[in-house]
């Protein structure tokens, strides 16, 4: 009996090594895969976040783009006032509001598929803005601009210089996506380039910010302008009726904001009492169509990029009438802006047109003169 006590005992012995060292394994095993599990969980987020906001992924709209860009900002405080709505009477003032409610609302569902954390880089305020013009070319500009991987841009426009300045600097940059090291961070807003107050603004921001301007023909800007806003109110009066204040007399209206847009000159000067001339670019509309790779050029080179968005990454596209990107590696289809783009304009009476151009003619040649590039529109 003693010694088959003590086999007992032996045996009991063996068989607590042996649980000791399942357990161990055990935690050795769990330690492993935890580490792991958090490396593979925050790899893809980055990924996703960094794919996205480069334009790598195809026919985003502009919800889809905010929603990729951005992560939820602060609360409105208290008293906030939206700032300056009628600076730009006959943009669609509700959208960016509307845009705003869902970046600081959203929805679960949105919750669900965008990633609610990105720990790589630092929201930081912009280094570069396109200012304007509103109908010049400036969202072909921006979604070009999302091929370089040096470049990181909010996709919707933020309207922070204009309609929302009463929200701060730190509203502002929570906006903005993520950046690393030699990054450019960049956003547009078409209105800022005639909004009174948009210039001193943005230099106490930072007086040594890049402006890029995309101009246009200023007549057929208006037009175009004028085309956006019937899609929206059908009931609009006709284009002749709004340009010129007295169809006998033929005096242009300047109130209405599709004529006064153009009036580049007037503009510009209110920048250049905040900002020296070196720091714009001026981007021709018109070059960006037919040759989107040479304005690029010079795009990546005002920003200090290595020149990387080159021939090989357009085609023209002939329905829409303008170039496209082609499609990227992985991807099923090219990439072209929405439908919004390109529509056809209605017929407008050549007197009318031959008109708009003879009153801009004096201001586009001042403009040639302050910007000191010929665009060729007279």
């Amino acid at each position: 009996m003693g010694c088959g006590g003590c086999r007992v005992r032996f045996n009991f012995g063996k068989v607590l090594s042996k649980a000791s060292v399942f357990f161990t394994m055990v935690l050795i095993f769990t330690y492993f895969f935890y580490c792991l599990t958090g490396l593979c969980d925050s790899a893809p987020r980055t990924l996703y976040s960094q794919k996205a906001a480069d334009g790598g992924y195809d026919n985003l709209d502009e919800r889809s783009q905010v929603l990729v860009d951005l992560r939820p900002p602060p609360p409105l405080h208290p008293g906030a006032q939206l700032h300056n709505r009628t600076a730009y009477p006959d943009a669609p003032q509700v959208d960016a509001e509307e845009q705003l409610q869902q970046y600081e609302q959203g929805s679960e569902k949105e919750a669900n598929i965008i990633p609610v954390s990105n720990t790589y880089g630092t929201k930081r305020l912009p280094n570069a803005i396109i200012i304007g013009v509103k109908k010049g070319g400036t969202r072909a500009l921006l979604e070009f601009l999302r091929i370089h991987p040096d470049v990181r841009a909010f996709g919707a426009e933020p309207h922070f210089f204009d309609r929302f300045y009463d929200r701060g600097l730190e509203w502002y940059r929570n906006l903005m996506p993520r950046t690393l090291d030699g990054q450019i961070t960049m956003e547009k807003t078409p209105s800022y380039f005639v909004t009174k107050e948009a210039p001193s603004r943005v230099c106490t921001m930072n007086c040594q910010t890049k402006l890029i301007v995309v101009v246009r023909d200023p007549v057929t800007r208006a037009v175009s302008d004028y085309t956006q806003t019937l899609t929206k109110n059908p009931g609009l009066p006709s284009f002749q009726s709004l340009a010129l204040k007295n169809s006998s007399t033929g005096l242009v209206d300047t109130t209405w904001s599709a004529v006064r847009i153009g009036l580049y000159a007037k503009h510009l000067e209110n920048w250049l009492q905040y900002f020296p001339l070196s720091h714009f670019l001026f981007v021709s509309g018109e070059r960006l169509v037919s040759d989107p790779a040479g304005e690029m050029g010079r795009v990546q080179d005002f920003l200090g990029l290595k020149r990387v968005i080159s021939e090989k990454h357009f085609y023209f596209n002939q329905t829409k009438g303008f170039p496209c990107l082609k499609k990227p590696e992985g991807s099923s289809r090219p990439r072209c802006l929405g439908k919004s783009k390109g529509r056809p304009h209605p017929q407008i009476p050549s007197e009318v047109l031959q008109r708009l151009r003879d009153f801009y003619r004096p201001f586009n040649q001042r403009f040639y003169q302050m910007s000191g590039q010929d665009f060729g529109w007279d």
